[in-house]
């Protein structure tokens, strides 16, 4: 099985896996509001859902890897529109919406030019 966003075989080039972020409560010490003696903290509802995905895309050539690049960062549009997420054994989070893609801090050149990646996607509340 491949991985997928919105259909679209963005990570298939290479080796890739997927993590889920923070799960549970946002909560802030209640002494974030000016008074340092009060202690505990204030739950202000749940996280919002985050799955990332890190890999490697792997091209024959720079301009094909370009365009590997350019077809993932294409899906971080404004206003953001949400697809479905499906990793490589078949889990899918629906109304995901990918947030941020950052690059690692080189192009590795060799049988294959290739780039780290990681991209993470939110289940935006509202």
């Amino acid at each position: 099985m491949s991985s997928s966003f919105k259909a679209l075989d963005l990570f298939g080039s290479g080796p890739h896996r997927f993590c889920m972020g923070e799960q549970g409560l946002y909560t802030v010490a209640l002494r974030a509001f000016g008074d340092p003696s009060i202690p505990g903290s204030a739950a202000f509802g749940t996280l919002e859902l985050e799955v990332v995905v890190r890999g490697r895309l792997t091209a024959s050539s720079d301009s094909a890897l370009w365009t590997l690049r350019d077809a993932i960062k294409a899906q971080a549009t404004h206003p953001a529109t949400a697809g479905t997420l499906v990793d490589h054994h078949g889990r899918s989070w629906t109304g995901m919406t990918l947030v941020k893609f950052d690059e690692l801090d080189r192009v590795d050149r060799g049988r294959v030019v290739s780039v780290g990646y990681e991209a993470r996607f939110r289940m935006l509340a509202g």
